[in-house]
């Protein structure tokens, strides 16, 4: 058993653990509305339309959690606005944006000597250099969203299964929607320079849908989730250390695994259930 636990005895590595148990945390509540209200693409949208703001504040010294903040809010910004338009689809505007955030991002990272190093830590991040005062951010962010998603709750259960209901109690679906949205790019603001945008992605749509195969109840939803997110990051940090692979994208690989995991005993559990009236019959 001690192969459990020396990872943990290290400073870095439980530093990495506490980091990937608040993401789990921020990602299971936020990331259980945008699998519900269908929002995954503009999820990924969002953490790999930061680029070109974290490649600014990159070359210009500018903290990245500003420039990805900025980037972030003219995406967020501009899904809003084109969203309006009848004549184009919400995923066609979010694949436009998408592809001409990230694009700029790249063209902008391109000038810098360093391009391969500082895509690669946009992309998988560095858990395993989080500091406290990460940690610090990491728990404000999740009080911030909890505090918000406590507050919506209502307001965000009406629209994603009711949008008409919605207007006629009164919730303001249109505010609420851009709430929900506002909680997806802090999200992944707060957590793309710990984590990378990879593992933020992961643990905010793998262990929400793997979750939705268990519960139908939306708090028990979001706790599952944390929980798988959790077991995800524990897991991946282990394989990390035994097996020296990159620790972010070990954890998001175990997410996504932990998700099909759910998929297939889910198939199985209703199975079972299926033959059981035959059996009982039979007999």
């Amino acid at each position: 058993m001690e192969w459990l636990l020396i990872p943990f005895e290290v400073t870095f590595v439980q530093r990495a653990l506490v980091a990937g148990v608040l993401v789990s945390a921020v990602c299971a509540v936020v990331g259980t509305w945008v699998v519900l209200r269908g929002m995954a693409f503009i999820g990924d949208a969002m953490s790999h339309g930061m680029l070109p703001g974290v490649a600014i504040a990159s070359l210009t010294g500018v903290n990245l959690l500003i420039g990805a903040a900025i980037s972030a809010g003219v995406m967020a910004l501009g899904v809003t606005a084109l969203g309006r338009s009848r004549r184009l689809s919400e995923d066609t505007t979010i694949g436009l944006l998408f592809v001409g955030m990230l694009a700029s991002g790249v063209i902008i990272v391109s000038h810098s000597r360093s391009f391969a190093v500082d895509l690669t830590g946009f992309l998988f991040g560095d858990v395993l250099a989080v500091g406290s005062g990460d940690l610090v951010g990491l728990a404000m962010t999740l009080l911030v969203v909890g505090v918000v998603a406590l507050a919506g709750h209502r307001s965000f259960t009406a629209l994603t299964f009711d949008v008409r209901k919605a207007h006629t109690l009164g919730l303001r679906p249109r505010l609420a929607n851009a709430v929900l949205l506002g909680l997806v790019t802090l999200t992944i603001v707060a957590s793309f320079r710990v984590v990378g945008t990879l593992l933020v992605f992961g643990l905010l749509i793998a262990p929400a849908a793997a979750a939705l195969f268990w519960s139908r109840r939306i708090t028990t939803i979001m706790l599952v989730a944390a929980l798988l997110g959790i077991a995800a990051t524990v897991g991946g940090l282990l394989v990390s250390w035994h097996w020296g692979t990159a620790a972010g994208a070990t954890i998001a690989a175990g997410a996504v695994l932990l998700f099909f995991l759910s998929a297939v005993l889910s198939f199985v559990r209703q199975r079972l259930r299926s033959l059981t009236p035959e059996i009982e019959c039979s007999r």
